[in-house]
């Protein structure tokens, strides 16, 4: 594996820079940044996460966290609750735009690979679902690092 990691490691990034392009490029109006979109997407996979806990899952610093948060509450897109005056200990909620918001932007990254996939050719793109359960277990295992703090 470690003859393909360097070479996965930049087709992933350049996949990461493509995708953001092409979002923006299909999605002009959304004028959310990708650290705002990311903290959503944290969000609706854990609701109810402290601030600290998306300051962890992210890997961003608290005070971060706090400013995406706060911008994103400005636009109705994230709530804070049952915090008392300890902001630190508030859960945190997407809104229904909210919501709407991480599942618009979901759907538009699904469009974006559905179309560029359907212009690969076939035996390309059964390559591709082929490794879907690899790239799956590369996935977890990269989650896997990040939660137990390692270093690669």
């Amino acid at each position: 594996m470690t003859e393909t990691a360097t070479p996965l490691a930049d087709v992933v990034a350049r996949l990461r820079r493509a995708m953001r392009r092409a979002a923006r490029t299909a999605d002009p109006g959304n004028t959310l940044s990708v650290a705002q979109l990311e903290l959503m997407s944290c969000l609706a996979e854990n609701p109810g996460a402290r601030p600290s806990q998306v300051a962890r899952l992210l890997r961003l610093a608290p005070n971060s966290v706090t400013t995406l948060v706060n911008g994103l509450r400005t636009r109705g897109l994230v709530t804070r609750t049952a915090g008392g005056d300890d902001r630190r200990t508030a859960a945190l909620e997407l809104t229904g735009a909210g919501r709407e918001a991480v599942e618009h932007w979901q759907a538009t990254n699904a469009a974006i690979l559905r179309a560029a996939a359907g212009g690969l050719h076939p035996g390309w793109q059964h390559l591709l679902t082929a490794s879907l359960p690899a790239l799956e277990q590369l996935v977890d295992a990269i989650d896997e690092l990040a939660e137990q703090g390692a270093q690669p």
